[in-house]
């Protein structure tokens, strides 16, 4: 339906509503409980074994996990009561029965994220010139709140880096 055929709304809705609405569903409870495992499996496992292997679906109580090495498809055999135990005590409602464990064909598919680094990008470092630390402190004398000027500063000071970083790329 497009927008200027729906009819208009009387007030806006709460989302704590919203949420009642589409979790009050039948079923959905029962499958958000199900698919727990994805967001507990590196906690249950471990971070090496996560790293190896990775929970793909889950089917009729069955999850099935893509595992990137035959040598850790054998050592999650050992472990699956472990493992399985610990899926039980964590997520009770799950209803998971099994576990299934599939050699992926593409290992990096399933590993997790590496951390990404923080450090500040190089344009940040840019030091301005008088004239445009000059500019910055002419739009600030408006302001009469100290922290907001100290914080609107800092990022005029950030946007003029910026561009100024553009500026030199575009060349």
């Amino acid at each position: 339906m497009k927008r200027n055929e729906r009819p208009p709304m009387k007030r806006a809705e709460r989302v704590s509503s919203l949420l009642q609405q589409l979790l009050g569903k039948p079923g959905i409870g029962e499958q958000i409980s199900r698919h727990q495992a994805w967001l507990v499996w590196d906690q249950l496992v471990g971070e090496q074994i996560a790293a190896h292997a990775r929970p793909l679906k889950l089917r009729k109580g069955v999850l099935e996990v893509q595992v990137d090495h035959p040598v850790w498809m054998q050592q999650l055999q050992m472990l699956k009561p472990q493992i399985m135990e610990k899926i039980t005590a964590k997520i009770p409602n799950a209803g998971i029965t099994d576990i299934y464990l599939r050699q992926t064909r593409n290992p990096d598919t399933y590993r997790p994220k590496r951390k990404v680094s923080t450090e500040p990008p190089a344009w940040t470092k840019t030091e301005l010139t008088a004239t445009e630390k000059e500019l910055i402190e002419n739009e600030l004398q408006v302001v009469n709140n100290p922290e907001l000027k100290e914080e609107l500063r800092k990022l005029f000071t950030r946007q003029k880096q910026l561009d100024r970083e553009r500026r030199n790329s575009d060349r």
